[in-house]
């Protein structure tokens, strides 16, 4: 192992690194020490790099231990220096947190240590010094359970598995009659330590360690395994985090807020994480440590006294009651509460973004904890990027860089529809811990919310409260509704991540695991039953409750407005409908980059004329049906041109091969037999003669239009006709007519042979010319590769790159599904290609294409239509390869032109 330095510490207003060193520190970590450096009270620590954890992979835990023994050393005398005390002290010990901090914010996915460096001989030192034995016995308990489940394997593996802490300590409270922790005495404090540690020997075969140093040996190295924890990879897999970033650890002096009254601990924002209203917000816990606020175990109350206000009004709870049973931290601590204001505003204005941040009241006195950027809501990250440009903190270009752009889906997707709202019968309420609506069947455990999803079922994941081990279940469900916790509980924070509906804190649901039913509102409900959560209002209604299209605020347009500023590639969509394109159009686009037409042959009654053109005898019958179809096209062409009212329009011939618009049931072949007036037997013979080894590489694109020319024709006709009788009302016309599947430059040239041999035919008939383009799809490898010849003839190319990376990678995005989750648990694959491209692969085949294209071509506009135009890190590197455009489907549109002006901006160098 190398000498690099490993380990960073912090406190009493110094640090060794600062805020711009996520990457080595981690963002807690680097966040840590640059609040030292600019004087906020902050319990003193040190940080072991990200580094470290990838040594740890790669060398071993004991290795990687003696290789950081002495900065460990060194760094915790700084900690006891400024701190007064001694780390493995019996009278006077000094108490350690252990925690983990990748340079993104994982909230829950990995582990963390509390009350580190507990023995039996330390826990009468802090009695004794706290004069409040309860307090050290309290700690000393958690420390036991904690240190047992995370380090030494105590935790059950499965939810439905039986806690051996939990059973002991419900046991006891059986025992003794008592309901809440609280009530435990310091002899039962005792007693359960005991218990805990006689648990752990029995299962591990090992004695409670009592030396502090391996004590922390053991606690670090277990954060550095969570890294790989089951949740923590998912986490990753979602948010496309890399495996090698590692996450560091975060060892630091412990303060308490479980001491008594006069202690407290708490979570705050800055501003409203789920609406982005600017307004300072928290929850707190009197007497607790911080596992209790973001755990749910016990619900907590506001910090500022207007969000106490709220959240009585909320819940039904009249002022004076509010006042006297749940008061604000504002009310309880005001002196704490005074330094706290100041604190957040501070932080807020210094790192100029949101600040999601933890703190301890410790009799009395203030400590901040933590401090990162907070997740937050699509529609909170909007107005909060477009408001804090207008408040002069953050400028433009980076209000735009603020707004991740696949968080824009959140605002574009149903809301309950209005009446149905007014009719539903309301269950019960919570606290709205993230917006939406959301409709479902009730499942209670993950991996089975999971289950359902994958077959096909909207479900709802009802839980006591979550943890990190439901995060697969919570991706997979339309909602989550949670009988305990506040709005920084897990749930809600992971929720407001994913952009999930969350309706936290509901205290008249009832929830029986066993018999996997829940009560509200005076009714049971079962597994597989239908509710629905408003997560805007907290409430849970009975049954389906229809939904509406979402209304965008004025904060949306204002960032749209933005973005168009600074983006430099333009975004089409993915439209065959009027409808379609009139939506699109609504969200910026700014032409459509593909239409397909074959899906306008499935409406109605088209699909027997096209099925009659595809069984024809010969080409005078495939003519006669076409005749059929031709005022059909037209007619849908006419409607896509005036929606789209002078943009260009990318219109791509027949494309699949001609079975898949074939009946392949033999009722629905003898319907068809008679309608054609031709037997069954005959209409089988044709339809299996149609039937192809490997479809995809088969009879299909221009190859069909090569092979029987009249659809071709056909088509072209529609397409000019109708841009002419658009044209005659008035309404520009921009179309582009291209020819899918194109591998070799004779192909194209042929087609196009017979579009503008059509297209002439047509101006003569009707006095009267367009201009019009044609080009091609490029989504076979050696049109890339050929691009020079193909320029020739083609004026303009769409990079198809669902066909590419078919074709390119030898993928079947139909069976992938078989292999890719291994692939990418085992980092073969850190994407699914099919989602973001390959662009190491496909990437340079586009690229290629582009480049040779010109070369023949210098004007020749490219774009890319696959689905891979409305993922952000594709459309980013659109932009880089020289695209002037990219196309997604309509609802993507403001996804994919937030990530041009992303690109734009990032590449003019802000």
């Amino acid at each position: 192992m190398s000498n690099k330095k490993r380990v960073y510490s912090f406190g009493n207003k110094v640090a060794e690194g600062n805020g711009k060193m996520k990457e080595l520190l981690g963002g807690k970590g680097a966040n840590l020490a640059e609040m030292n450096l600019i004087g906020i009270p902050v319990p003193p620590g040190f940080t072991i790099t990200t580094e470290v954890c990838t040594e740890f992979y790669d060398h071993g835990k004991e290795a990687t231990v003696a290789s950081m023994d002495a900065e460990v050393r060194a760094a915790m005398k700084k900690m006891e220096q400024t701190m007064g005390m001694e780390f493995g002290s019996n009278t006077n010990p000094l108490l350690v947190s252990v925690r983990s901090g990748a340079r993104v914010s994982m909230p829950g996915m990995m582990d963390t240590i509390l009350n580190l460096g507990l023995n039996d001989q330390a826990v009468e030192g802090i009695a004794k010094k706290s004069g409040n034995d309860r307090f050290a016995w309290d700690s000393y308990r958690r420390f036991v359970q904690m240190y047992g489940d995370v380090v030494l394997g105590m935790k059950p593996e499965s939810k439905e598995d039986h806690d051996p802490f939990e059973e002991i300590i419900d046991h006891l409270k059986e025992e003794k009659g008592i309901k809440n922790d609280t009530d435990f005495t310091v002899d039962d404090l005792k007693l359960l330590v005991q218990k805990f540690k006689a648990a752990v020997k029995e299962k591990t075969g090992k004695e409670f360690p009592t030396d502090p140093w391996e004590q922390l040996a053991g606690a670090v190295c277990a954060v550095f395994e969570s890294w790989m924890n089951p949740r923590a990879c998912l986490y990753r897999q979602m948010h496309k985090y890399p495996a090698e970033w590692g996450t560091a650890v975060n060892v630091q002096a412990m303060v308490f807020g479980n001491m008594g009254n006069g202690s407290a601990t708490g979570v705050a924002f800055t501003r409203d994480a789920s609406t982005g209203e600017n307004i300072f917000n928290g929850e707190y816990l009197i007497n607790a440590q911080g596992e209790d606020v973001v755990a749910g175990i016990r619900t907590p109350q506001e910090v500022t006294l207007e969000g106490s206000r709220r959240w009585a009004a909320l819940q039904g709870v009249s002022e004076d009651e509010r006042a006297s049973k749940y008061p604000s931290l504002e009310e309880t601590m005001p002196t704490a509460y005074a330094e706290l204001f100041a604190i957040q505003n501070h932080l807020e204005t210094y790192f100029k973004d949101m600040q999601d941040i933890e703190f301890t009241i410790q009799d009395g006195k203030l400590w901040m904890l933590q401090t990162r950027s907070g997740k937050r809501t699509g529609a909170a990250m909007v107005r909060m990027a477009v408001e804090m440009c207008k408040e002069g903190l953050i400028d433009e270009p980076t209000a735009v860089l603020r707004v991740e752009p696949a968080k824009l889906d959140e605002l574009l997707h149903p809301v309950f529809d209005k009446k149905a709202i007014g009719l539903a019968k309301v269950l019960g309420k919570g606290l709205p811990a993230s917006p939406g609506a959301a409709t479902g069947q009730i499942v209670f455990f993950a991996d089975d919310a999971h289950e359902w999803a994958e077959k096909g079922h909207k479900v709802i994941l009802v839980r006591v409260e979550t943890s990190p081990e439901d995060l697969k279940g919570m991706n997979a469900a339309e909602g989550i509704l949670t009988a305990r916790g506040g709005m920084t509980s897990h749930a809600a924070v992971v929720a407001r991540g994913m952009g999930k509906c969350c309706v936290s804190g509901v205290g008249a649901l009832e929830i029986n695991y066993k018999t996997r039913t829940m009560t509200i509102g005076g009714k049971e409900y079962k597994e597989g039953d239908w509710i629905s959560l408003n997560g805007s209002t907290g409430e849970v209604y009975d049954g389906k409750v229809a939904t509406e299209a979402a209304e965008l605020s004025g904060d949306f347009g204002e960032l749209m407005a933005m973005a168009a500023k600074y983006a430099k590639m333009k975004v089409r969509t993915n439209a065959d409908t009027p409808k379609d394109a009139a939506v699109a159009f609504a969200f910026g686009a700014e032409g459509i980059g593909l239409c397909r037409t074959e899906h306008m042959f499935f409406e109605g009654d088209r699909i027997n004329a096209v099925r009659e053109m595809i069984l024809a005898d010969d080409e005078a019958g495939r003519r006669v049906a076409l005749d059929k179809l031709l005022p059909i096209q037209r007619e849908d062409f006419e409607g896509i041109f005036e929606a789209m009212n002078g943009y260009p329009v990318t219109v791509r011939l027949l494309d699949p091969p001609l079975h898949e618009f074939v009946p392949h049931f033999e009722k629905e072949q003898t319907e068809l037999g008679k309608l054609l007036g031709k037997s069954v037997e005959i209409i089988k013979a044709k339809i299996e003669n149609l039937i192809e080894v490997n479809p995809m590489l088969g009879h299909r694109g221009c190859r069909l239009g090569n092979t029987y020319p009249e659809i071709t024709e056909m088509q072209t006709r529609a397409i000019i006709e109708a841009a002419l009788n658009v044209t005659a009302k008035g309404v520009p016309v921009n179309i582009e007519i291209m020819v899918p599947l194109v591998g070799n430059h004779k192909e194209f040239k042929y087609q196009k042979n017979v579009i503008d041999t059509t297209a002439e035919q047509v101006f003569a008939e009707r006095k009267k010319r367009i201009d019009y383009m044609v080009g091609t799809m490029i989504e076979v490898p050696r049109a890339a590769v050929t691009a020079n010849e193909i320029a020739e003839f083609a004026e303009f190319f769409s990079f198809g790159t669902n066909d590419l990376t078919q074709m390119t990678l030898g993928f079947s995005r139909d069976d992938i599904a078989k292999f890719l989750p291994i692939y990418l648990e085992k980092g073969i694959l850190k994407v699914d290609p099919f989602q973001t491209l390959d662009v190491k692969g496909v990437g340079q085949l586009l690229r290629e294409g582009v480049f040779k294209g010109r070369s023949t071509r210098p004007e020749l506009k490219c774009g890319i239509c696959g689905e891979h135009g409305g993922d952000p890190a594709s459309v980013e590197f659109c932009h880089y390869a020289g695209l002037n455009y990219v196309s997604c489907s309509p609802f993507r549109v403001p996804i994919a032109r937030l990530a041009a002006a992303h690109a734009a901006i990032k590449q003019a160098g802000k």
